[in-house]
């Protein structure tokens, strides 16, 4: 893509209905719109539930996405296929059909109402960093490598449930 163009990581999950189908339709919708390209999917993990533990196992993945959408319309991109997805937003870490995280857009540091971008919280959970780690291995967190928080988080029970980087197509 152009010099125009960031990159955009991002986490993906969902615990209910079909979440698979539901990010294979998110990353369908990514590549869909003209200002967005799917550069490279991470491999699905199963993982289990985090925060709130008393709900099903989720599925996880990552996406390197290049845009030429700022963080902020991204951000409402991602939002808007949540809600195509039938996501509620009820409970904190609760239950969920679909979940977009943009867990870092072209290496900004973005603290606004709306977004904080590199996301809080993704070096406490192995979940994140699994994925994360095969769109991007060279990402650092705060200096650190990918695989120096991973050691420190707990990945107990995380699986993969799809090693091919094409579990999302034809969805």
């Amino acid at each position: 893509m152009s010099e125009n163009f960031a990159t955009a990581l991002l986490g993906l999950g969902g615990n209910v209905g079909d979440p698979v189908a539901a990010m294979s339709l998110a990353l369908g919708a990514l590549v869909a719109h003209p200002q967005c390209r799917v550069v490279s999917v991470s491999r699905l993990y199963r993982t289990p539930p985090w925060g709130k533990t008393d709900q099903d196992w989720f599925f996880n993945a990552a996406a390197r996405v290049e845009t030429a959408l700022g963080a902020v319309p991204l951000l409402g991109l991602a939002l808007g296929i949540e809600q195509t997805n039938r996501r509620l937003r009820t409970e904190r870490w609760g239950p969920r059909t679909l979940d977009i995280d943009i867990l870092d857009y072209d290496g900004l540091a973005i603290i606004s109402e709306q977004l904080t971008i590199p996301h809080p919280r993704m070096k406490d959970r192995a979940f994140v960093l699994m994925p994360l780690m095969d769109v991007a291995p060279d990402y650092r967190i705060e200096g650190r490598p990918l695989a120096d928080w991973l050691e420190q988080a707990d990945s107990a029970g995380i699986e993969i449930a799809d090693a091919s980087r094409d579990w999302w197509r034809g969805a």
